[in-house]
């Protein structure tokens, strides 16, 4: 009766401290990376970043109830609140109010919005890299200054007609960017407070002063943003040779692009790209209505790297390309008309020392299509955030952080073949051997007992 009572008591007190450990879980949490690369916590640059920002941090993630993509999101999003305890999660259901998700611009289900000091920024892809860079981004105190040229034309970084910039240019002012429009006519000189110079297409040529004026900026270590179009007339010859490029006749044919159901071959669909900053990895698909190819001149005053190409069955046609209500016409190859097959370049970034003090690098992007950020082609796919990493990397905003995603280590194991043959030998017909020999030898020893 004594042992019966004790085992009683036993049971009470293995129960009772069960649920203090269970009770005691829901409110005290502990967390260890066991992993050997810490896998799954922050790396230091990113604890640093927010112990660096002071006040709340929301982040709005717009990812249906169903399926694990708001667990998946939540169990990422801990990493930071964990070294930051005001920084919130929050979700909306993007199927509860359509109409106001389409007017916010959320394409993706599991879009994420950073908030921070009244600017947020846009995230569609889930990494360390990623989240903190944008943290980063917002952090910052000072406003950077891009200029749009105006005057001839251009594109307008606020405009609402199909050709302008407007919707890309509200992008960058909720990233914290502030954008001017330019008119070198009135000012002569592009100011020296300004970050980033944007040429995009002007449609009448520039007079001589003002193209001087923008190639005095280069000289003087400015950073520049040039968008370029077929047949375009924009009295630049002096800027493109500042810059060692050259544009090629035509526009860019690509075949490739039936794959993905586009049937107008100038329309260039890109899903690969070039070894850089500003492509490092970036997985969305972009979409260069009639690009231009571009070329590099000997000797380059610049590091030159690619950063668009279109792909091997591309070429610049110099010829007619039927539009949309045209009788279809014969498209083909002919390098005899000063055609070049591809894939062709079409965006070059391009850097070298700077002259202006403080300042190590100074970096230009010029790529041969300025219809990919325009209002009317903003949507397709990643070309918004193509075009914000193209902003980022002019402005510099690369080379204040670099989080290295953490991979495991010593994923691959390598065997001769030998080795393969003992170990299928060993699992197909050693283990089971092992196996049946051992439970006879259990049973027999049973059997003499």
């Amino acid at each position: 009766m004594h042992e019966r009572l004790n085992n009683f008591i036993h049971v009470l007190l293995l129960i009772a401290a069960a649920l203090l450990v269970g009770f005691l879980s829901t409110r005290y949490g502990f967390v260890h990376d066991f992993s050997r690369t810490q896998r799954a916590s922050l790396g230091v640059a990113s604890v640093k970043l927010l112990d660096s920002m002071p006040g709340p941090i929301e982040i709005v993630s717009y990812a249906r109830p169903q399926g694990n993509l708001r667990k998946t999101i939540g169990d990422f999003v801990a990493r930071y609140t964990r070294a930051k305890s005001d920084l919130s999660l929050r979700f909306v259901d993007p199927d509860a109010d359509p109409d106001a998700m389409r007017e916010a611009g959320v394409q993706v289900d599991g879009e994420i919005e950073l908030k921070y000091k009244g600017r947020s920024e846009r995230l569609k892809i889930l990494s360390e890299s990623e989240l903190s860079s944008a943290l980063l981004r917002l952090s910052r105190d000072r406003q950077r200054l891009v200029a749009f040229l105006e005057g001839e034309g251009e594109r307008k970084p606020d405009g609402v007609a199909n050709a302008d910039l407007g919707q890309f240019g509200a992008t960058l002012k909720q990233r914290g960017i502030h954008t001017v429009n330019l008119a070198l006519a009135t000012t002569a000189k592009v100011p020296d407070n300004v970050d980033l110079l944007v040429i995009a297409n002007p449609r009448i040529a520039l007079a001589g002063p003002a193209a001087m004026a923008i190639v005095d900026y280069l000289e003087r270590g400015g950073n520049l943003l040039w968008l370029l179009e077929a047949g375009e007339d924009n009295g630049l010859d002096a800027l493109a040779e500042a810059l060692s490029i050259r544009v090629l006749p035509g526009v860019i044919v690509d075949g490739s692009g039936q794959a993905y159901g586009i049937q107008d071959p100038s329309f260039v669909a890109v899903n690969r790209y070039p070894a850089h900053a500003i492509d490092k990895d970036f997985d969305l698909g972009t979409l260069f209505p009639q690009p231009v190819a571009l070329a590099q001149l000997a000797p380059p005053k610049w590091d030159f790297k690619s950063i668009l190409q279109s792909s091997a069955q591309s070429w610049n046609e110099t010829g007619h390309i039927p539009k949309a209500g045209e009788a279809a016409g014969d498209v083909r190859y002919d390098g005899t008309d000063g055609e070049i097959s591809g894939p062709l370049d079409f965006g070059f970034a391009m850097t070298r020392l700077s002259p202006r003090p403080g300042t190590h690098e100074q970096r230009v992007v010029v790529i041969g299509d300025g219809d990919f950020i325009s209002n009317s082609y903003i949507g397709n796919g990643g070309n918004k955030d193509f075009g914000t990493r193209v902003f980022d990397w002019l402005l510099a905003d690369d080379a204040l952080i670099e989080i290295a995603e953490p991979v495991a280590q010593d994923r691959a194991i390598g065997l001769s073949d030998s080795a393969l043959a003992i170990l299928s030998f060993g699992f197909l017909l050693g283990l089971p051997i092992l196996l049946v020999g051992s439970g006879l030898w259990i049973w027999r020893r049973r059997r003499r007992r």
